[in-house]
């Protein structure tokens, strides 16, 4: 479990230090917008740098940072960071990074959100972009070593935060499954969990177990036991095979973000049960997987902004971001980590591609667009054409921003909270 934090942040230093733990990685040919509250950092865009660099292109690049950030209605100004290479070695970097800084400052002066500062971020040096001091920035800038040094990047180091390599690069994407070989035992239990259940996939009643099964293991590692094949093969091979199921993979993560209730009617409302399913003998013991006979029935999950209980939203809305109003995230993050100790390293196959796609739209939901699209590049490596996918990458390419991650009051916001 986490434990939301208040960070002090007095230099410049410290907010570009916070900038790689928030994101999870060092962000490479990137903007990274953060709206402010008074001294209360908001909330975080990150985004490629524009392709054109017309007057016109970088307007329409602004314009679009511009209605991300709006979302934060509490914000009255945003610190940018620019990170690029370009332009550092013959000294060029101010020419072609400013009409950028510029077209960002009209566009956001439009409704009251003053740039309070900006920075250019290279892999050696760092400066201000409004800094025309040599004595505080010389050139080519300040070596970047102060910013990965800085005392509040050392304390999030000392609490356990990691800055992960940047995704943008398959070669060298961070890891999003576990290594080395997949366990014997668990293939077998999937191979026997398969035979025994994937041609109920119509069933409500095997629906409901499998969603019993998911929350029980969500919420166990809520609590901090991770899985682990000596001790689950069982278990890891069943999850492994409602992954198989694109009825049952997308259940799970409605349920996880917007509750039992969602995920169950929403399956009703796609006409997913059969007729006969009231004659279908119980599908599985939910206890021959080590999960107690309580589970079977688990609490229904309000998440934040429902009027109770009995809300539900549909598939659509909750896979895009809409609905609910705040999903819950610590069963959605609970959800990514279960989901990389399910498949292995370049293993190829529809388990894979499901968990890799599900670890990516769960990366977008957090407003990282970049570790979602390395997580969908390993999806499309593991199994080419997997519709769900497909589907997401078109969304990313489109430059849409989940609305959770744009809203402050919605957005994932880690384990701490950062005061400037």
């Amino acid at each position: 479990m986490t434990t939301k934090r208040t960070l002090s942040i007095h230099r410049p230093e410290d907010i570009l230090g916070y900038i790689p733990h928030l994101l999870g990685y060092w962000p490479d040919d990137s903007l990274v917008a953060i709206t402010v509250q008074g001294k209360i950092l908001g909330a975080t865009l990150r985004v490629d740098l524009p392709s054109g660099h017309s007057p016109r292109a970088l307007a329409g690049f602004a314009e679009q940072i511009r209605h991300y950030l709006v979302a934060d209605e509490a914000a009255n100004g945003v610190m940018l960071a620019v990170y690029t290479d370009a332009g550092w070695a013959d000294g060029t970097v101010f020419q072609q990074a400013m009409p950028l800084i510029e077209a960002l400052q009209l566009s956001l002066d439009e409704v009251d959100l003053s740039v309070r500062d900006a920075w250019l971020i290279g892999t050696q040096y760092w400066r201000s972009a409004f800094c025309s001091d040599h004595g505080c920035c010389p050139d080519p800038g300040l070596p970047v070593a102060r910013i990965k040094d800085s005392q509040l990047s050392a304390e999030l180091v000392y609490q356990g935060s990691v800055v992960g390599p940047s995704p943008r690069s398959v070669t060298e994407q961070p890891s999003f499954a576990r290594s080395g070989p997949l366990d014997p035992s668990v293939m077998e239990a999937e191979s026997r969990f398969g035979e025994r259940i994937l041609g109920m996939w119509r069933s409500e009643r095997c629906l409901e177990s499998v969603l019993a099964v998911w929350h029980h293991v969500l919420a166990t590692f809520e609590h901090g036991a991770a899985l682990q094949p000596a001790t689950d093969a069982q278990l890891i091979g069943f999850l492994r095979t409602t992954l198989k199921v694109p009825a049952w993979r997308d259940a799970v993560v409605v349920m996880a973000a917007a509750g039992m209730d969602s995920a169950k009617s929403g399956a009703a409302a796609f006409g997913l049960f059969s007729d006969d399913d009231e004659s279908c003998a119980p599908p599985f013991d939910v206890g021959e997987l080590g999960v107690p006979a309580s589970a079977a029935a688990p609490p229904t999950i309000a998440p934040s902004g429902s009027r109770g209980p009995g809300d539900v939203f549909t598939y659509g809305d909750v896979l895009l971001g809409m609905r609910p109003d705040t999903p819950c995230w610590s069963l959605v993050d609970a959800l990514h980590h279960v989901l990389a100790g399910l498949c292995v390293e370049d293993e190829p196959g529809e388990v894979a591609a499901a968990a890799f796609t599900l670890q990516g739209w769960i990366s977008w939901c957090k407003g990282s667009g970049s570790m979602a699209h390395a997580c969908l590049v390993r999806a499309e490596a593991a199994r080419p054409g997997y519709r769900l996918a497909e589907l997401l990458m078109k969304v990313l390419r489109q430059g849409a921003v989940c609305r959770w991650a744009s809203r402050p009051d919605s957005a994932w916001r880690g384990s701490r909270q950062a005061h400037v």
